[in-house]
Order: structure tokens, then sequence, then C-alpha cells
């Protein structure tokens, strides 16, 4: 297997178990996803975000600021100074830099996730 065979393994794997996780919260909640908003190091990649798109179903929206763990401290640290004097102030500053669309069709994604969970399934007991 080749190193872009794995990365690709890699970014797929990270989209299914997002799905899995996502369906578990909308299960317990009763709330349908009707849009993931992304951050991080990994929503810099567009392939990545187009897919996760396609497996959720919805669409996949990356803010300006995507390290938003860094700005979270800045915005906590500007409230606690006074830099800020409410939340509004903060929800201002956030911008959409890219949104992703779900191109995949229904068939093809369920088909695809029922793949994955037999994939996933075959590992169980891989070490005794």
């Amino acid at each position: 297997m080749t190193k872009a065979h794995i990365a690709r393994a890699v970014l797929e794997a990270t989209a299914w178990q997002t799905r899995e996780v996502l369906d578990a919260m909308n299960q317990d909640s009763g709330v349908k996803l009707l849009s993931l908003k992304v951050d991080g190091g990994m929503v810099v990649n567009h392939t990545l975000m187009q897919f996760q798109s396609d497996v959720l179903g919805v669409p996949v929206v990356r803010p300006v600021v995507a390290e938003t763990t860094a700005l979270g401290v800045a915005y906590a640290a500007g409230l606690a100074v006074g830099f800020w004097s409410q939340l509004a102030e903060l929800r201002d500053n956030w911008a959409v830099d890219c949104t992703w669309e779900p191109k995949m069709s229904i068939a093809l994604r369920e088909q695809k996730y029922n793949l994955w969970k037999k994939a996933v399934t075959r590992t169980f007991d891989w070490e005794e």
C-alpha cells in the first residue's frame, strides 16, 4: 500500500468515525444535524471536507479562523479583562471561509457506510 493510499484511508476513516459519533448524538438528542461547523488543522484539506459533507449528507462549514481553540482562549481572556463586554461581540467576529455541500447520492453514501461498518466489525477481537 502506498503512502497516498494510507493517507486517503486515514482521511476517510476520520470522516466515517465522525459520522458514527454524530449519528449517536442525533439518536440520543433527537436533534437532526443540519450542518457541521469544523475547525482544527485537518479542515484545510478540501478533499476531506467534501468527503465529510458527502458522508454526513449535510453542509460542512469552515470559519475564516480555523484554529478556534486558540481563538477561544483569546476570547476568554478578552472577556475576563473587559476588552469585550458581551458574547454578542464575539459572535460578530465569526465568518464563513468555505462551505462544502454533499454531492454523493444517498444510496452510494449508505452503501459505503455499510462497507465501513463491515470493515470495522472485521477488526473485532483482532488480538487475543
